[in-house]
């Protein structure tokens, strides 16, 4: 049986992840996590109605109401069970192929579930799978059935709210061209910035069911920097699928990472007197270069496992009001308590309105980085990875090399049959024959 990972469970849709198992986990769900009624939303694959259903019909017969607000973002669907003081579930894989489908659990008031939460539903869901021939029934009867009704406006409460929280942002001038990945950013964003009053071109916002994230947003950048080279626009944006990051492009063509764009909203809060506690979170992926300009700025550092939920985990215990991850999710605490694309995309057009500067410009005296590199190694079983000892006697011998003018981080994906290989080092060339090599031992040993 699946099992949460990271960002919830997420695997081939109709294979992996069922209409039976987003059935079992509704009901799951509704055993273990209080409040009503339940909020759900999805992305633009192809078998999200189906999966929302079930789950929604898993809910309702447990006696929970189900409000389903159609296609939306996953921060817009967290924002607004944080408004109403309800749970919610996202049906989503964010940036992972069409094919793949997923179910993100949210407790009361929009947070992700804690440890012991997601171990209580993980628990009740393998109970309610493992009853054969068919899958263990409520108790309540007809007159306790749920309702499952629509909410068509709750895109349209969320792009309400984004206009409001960053007014500032309809200060830039200049053009922007947003990918919104064919996901849920196309519901959202060009009516954001038509809202704010902010000249932008808009690509890959006609999803079809299957065309998520295909060959555009966040992980396929090349539409994205053509166009911003073609229209001659001051930058570009790219979402994922359910539009809860982004990355950057500049007039250049540059890509602007996560830890970049961290590096620009650190220097301007602690400017401003506003970041808290001198105090920024960040994973263990980021690069080092951001850690170094954020120290010599007297910015300290907290750092993470992979994942916006310890992200946020450690922002809510420490206090603090930024925090991210390398691949674009930024959380602004005082915002949001989970990754949020089109939030990140207004405060750096305020930003960039603000300070009267050029992305290049800001990027650039931001934080310089390190060279560094990460592949994806398919692997039949990730969790043999803490045990394959050839593997980490190579990460050894390669730490030794590099001495403390470098890194490796070799770790499980969280979405994926995947293991992640990273390597920092002082030129590309060094990256580049490190990775290979790491990789090809995780490929021979686990694949």
């Amino acid at each position: 049986m699946l099992r949460f990972g990271t960002d919830g469970i997420r695997g081939a849709a109709n294979t992996e992840i069922t209409p039976e198992l987003a059935l079992a986990l509704g009901r799951a769900a509704a055993r273990h996590l209080d409040g009503a009624p339940w909020l759900l939303g999805r992305d633009t694959r192809r078998s999200g109605p189906m999966l929302l259903d079930a789950l929604a019909a898993g809910l309702a017969s447990e006696g929970l109401d189900v409000v389903d607000a159609g296609v939306i973002p996953t921060p817009g669907l967290a924002w607004l069970a944080a408004e109403r003081g309800v749970p919610a579930a996202m049906v989503s894989a964010s940036h992972n192929p069409f094919a793949d489908n997923g179910i993100k659990l949210f407790g009361r008031g929009g947070a992700k579930l804690s440890i012991s939460d997601e171990s209580a539903v993980q628990d009740e869901l393998a109970r309610i799978t493992s009853v054969a021939p068919a899958f263990s029934h409520s108790a309540r009867g007809a007159t306790q059935v749920g309702t499952i009704s629509l909410d068509p406006d709750a895109a349209e409460d969320y792009i309400g709210y984004l206009a409001g929280v960053v007014a500032g942002a309809g200060g830039f001038r200049g053009r922007i061209v947003v990918d919104c990945a064919n996901g849920s950013a196309s519901v959202v964003a060009p009516r954001v910035l038509e809202r704010l009053g902010i000249e932008h071109s808009v690509i890959s916002a006609s999803p079809d069911g299957v065309n998520i994230n295909a060959r555009c947003g966040s992980t396929h950048l090349e539409s994205l920097v053509t166009e911003v080279l073609r229209s001659g626009a001051e930058l570009g944006v790219a979402f994922d699928g359910d539009a809860d990051r982004i990355l950057a492009v500049d007039h250049a063509g540059n890509v602007i990472d996560g830890d970049q764009l961290i590096a620009m909203f650190a220097c301007d809060l602690q400017d401003q007197g506003r970041l808290k506690g001198d105090h920024v979170v960040v994973t263990v992926l980021s690069n080092l270069g951001l850690r170094s300009a954020l120290t010599a700025r007297g910015v300290a550092v907290t750092v993470t496992p992979v994942g916006d939920r310890h992200v946020a985990d450690a922002l809510e215990s420490g206090g603090y009001v930024l925090g991210g991850e390398q691949s674009g999710h930024l959380i602004f605490r005082e915002h949001a308590a989970t990754g949020d694309g089109m939030l990140t995309a207004l405060k750096l057009l305020d930003l960039l309105a603000r300070t009267e500067s050029s992305l290049l410009d800001l990027a650039d005296s931001a934080m310089q980085r390190l060279p560094q590199a990460m592949v994806n190694v398919p692997v039949r079983d990730r969790t043999l990875l803490e045990s394959a000892s050839a593997v980490w006697a190579e990460v050894r011998a390669v730490e030794a090399e590099l001495g403390e003018t470098g890194r490796v981080v070799l770790r499980p994906s969280g979405t994926e049959p995947a293991v992640r290989v990273m390597v920092e080092a002082p030129t590309a060339e060094e990256v580049e024959r490190y990775v290979q090599r790491l990789a090809g031992v995780v490929a021979r040993e686990l694949a």
